[in-house]
């Protein structure tokens, strides 16, 4: 192969993967619009059941006597 049809499929494979991450992106932005907006004061479910602080240690952690 010539170097200036591997440059040309380079170019092809990274036009491809911008054209699908663009479509990732707007099959999110209309899942997101399709979503029902979050009721006021309810818990964000990305962060649910998370305590702020120190973390209890893990029994692989502890030291055993």
């Amino acid at each position: 192969m010539q170097p200036r049809s591997n440059k040309r499929q380079k170019e092809l494979a990274r036009q491809d993967r911008q054209r699908e991450k663009e479509a990732r992106r707007e099959e999110r932005k209309r899942q997101k619009s399709e979503r029902p907006p979050r009721e006021e004061g309810a818990e964000d479910p990305d962060i649910a059941g998370i305590v702020p602080g120190p973390q209890p240690a893990s029994d692989e952690e502890t030291p055993e006597p």
